[in-house]
């Protein structure tokens, strides 16, 4: 019986595939330990609309940002002193703006963003109005050529019939 032999191709695969394994591992899952599951249920909420401030658009619960982490561990230590939700929000914001909020509150500072799609939408619709009434009050009229024109035209329409 002949003793089956490996190639030297996958002998390489075989080899880096036991050498990256171990990379897999390296991903660290922050854990959170919670008595109550009340609180655990906080934790994952308040996480997930908060965002990260130096990410484009995403929440810390899935950030890897350093700053998200550290965010992260002050939303635990805050609910482990039983600090409420808006405690922990208004502590947030106050230490890294308003942007950390997906839902800024109404105030002074962001009216206009909560009424910009309104004003927008009035004004496209005060732009059509505009341009219907505009179109409704223009009176039809052919436009009627002179006696001059039309011998023109009709000089024109000769010549090209003779053309063929």
């Amino acid at each position: 019986m002949r003793a089956h032999q490996v190639s030297p191709h996958r002998l390489t695969l075989l080899l880096m595939a036991f050498l990256l394994l171990p990379v897999s591992g390296w991903a660290t899952t922050d854990t959170y330990p919670f008595s109550d599951p009340q609180d655990a249920d906080r934790f994952r909420t308040l996480i997930s609309e908060l965002r990260c401030p130096k990410c484009q658009n995403q929440n810390i619960a899935d950030s890897n940002a350093p700053i998200a982490k550290d965010m992260r561990d002050e939303v635990y230590r805050m609910l482990q002193q039983g600090a409420s939700n808006e405690e922990v929000t208004e502590s947030l914001v106050g230490r890294f703006g308003e942007f950390v909020r997906y839902k800024p509150e109404l105030d002074r500072r962001t009216a206009l963003l909560w009424a910009t799609p309104v004003i927008a939408v009035l004004g496209g619709l005060l732009v059509v109005i505009g341009i219907v009434i505009r179109s409704r009050r223009r009176p039809e009229r052919t436009a009627a050529l002179s006696d001059e024109e039309r011998r023109q035209a009709e000089a024109l329409l000769k010549d090209s019939g003779n053309d063929r």
